[in-house]
């Protein structure tokens, strides 16, 4: 899923194409994605765009007389850019927004639709919609301690949960931990001052750096990369491959359609954490450091 870095850099290359720009159409081929009917989508047609915003993982598109616009992508929606008069390929657009500077199409990998579209008709409809997660880079720390140990939840769960953090979900939870050096099973009301401002400070840098790094690599253009798995990442996605800074093989937790990546050097004392299919399976033969399992 597009997480803060993908969705700033999302909206630094929309607004260079269309804020300011007059909304002509949209054709939806798979009315699913609508989840609004007022205002309908046609009150849209023929008014400018005057903002664009983040909304934890939503991209909102503020149209005159105070309409907007809300895309969320979920895990395999993605926005691709065609200038006017472009010929348009790929892969085939579920909504086609046409602008008069060019056509914005959404594509969603796979066969199972989660991405949505809202239409609101206020900034107060707009409000109510966002999940309230705190904006870490935004925030004093106190702040942040105080929303981090509000409930008592795993650190990986705390910091997905949309209500809880904005704009961080499962890829840069993963690399935000790694850089901590904490582990993401550690209960939030269990850490000590010392962990909870190590890890204030990994948000601080990892989105920030993240932001950056895709910044430069769109080079002005449109981002047509956006995954949630890239080779420079420290753990996520990189199961069996050496972590970058102990050279201890990452491992990895498996729950749902998801997976947790950590170090168990770096981040749990060298305690593997239990995957709860092979430690089932596995029963007593399941190593439970990372040493007993270099040496299987």
């Amino acid at each position: 899923m597009p997480e803060l870095p993908d969705i700033t850099v999302y909206l630094e290359a929309l607004t260079q194409r269309v804020r300011g720009a007059r909304l002509e159409t949209v054709r939806l081929t798979h009315p699913f994605l609508l989840r609004t009917v007022d205002p309908p989508l046609s009150a849209l047609h023929g008014r400018k765009v005057v903002e664009l915003r983040r909304v934890g993982k939503r991209i909102a598109f503020g149209f005159e007389a105070d309409l907007w616009l809300v895309l969320h992508l979920m895990i395999a929606g993605r926005l691709h850019w065609f200038a006017a008069g472009a010929k348009k390929s790929g892969r085939a657009a579920l909504a086609a927004f046409v602008f008069d500077t060019g056509t914005l199409t959404l594509t969603e990998a796979g066969t199972r639709r989660r991405a949505s579209m809202h239409v609101f008709g206020s900034s107060a409809a707009l409000a109510a919609h966002d999940p309230g997660g705190l904006e870490v880079l935004e925030s004093p720390f106190e702040q942040f301690r105080t929303r981090l140990t509000a409930e008592n939840h795993t650190l990986k769960r705390a910091l997905t949960d949309p209500r809880a953090f904005s704009g961080i979900g499962n890829a840069y939870s993963d690399e935000i931990l790694h850089r901590a050096g904490l582990s993401p099973v550690a209960l939030t009301q269990k850490l000590d001052a010392a962990s909870i401002r190590k890890l204030y400070e990994s948000i601080r840098a990892v989105l920030p750096e993240w932001t950056r790094r895709l910044s430069a690599a769109a080079a002005g253009g449109f981002p047509e990369n956006v995954t949630a798995f890239r080779p420079d990442m420290a753990v996520h996605g990189r199961f069996g491959k050496p972590c970058p800074v102990c050279g201890t093989a990452v491992q990895r937790i498996r729950y749902a359609d998801n997976e947790t990546n950590y170090c168990a050097r770096c981040q749990t004392g060298g305690k593997l954490l239990a995957d709860r299919a092979l430690s089932r399976l596995l029963k007593s033969d399941w190593p439970k450091t990372v040493d007993e399992l270099e040496k299987l």
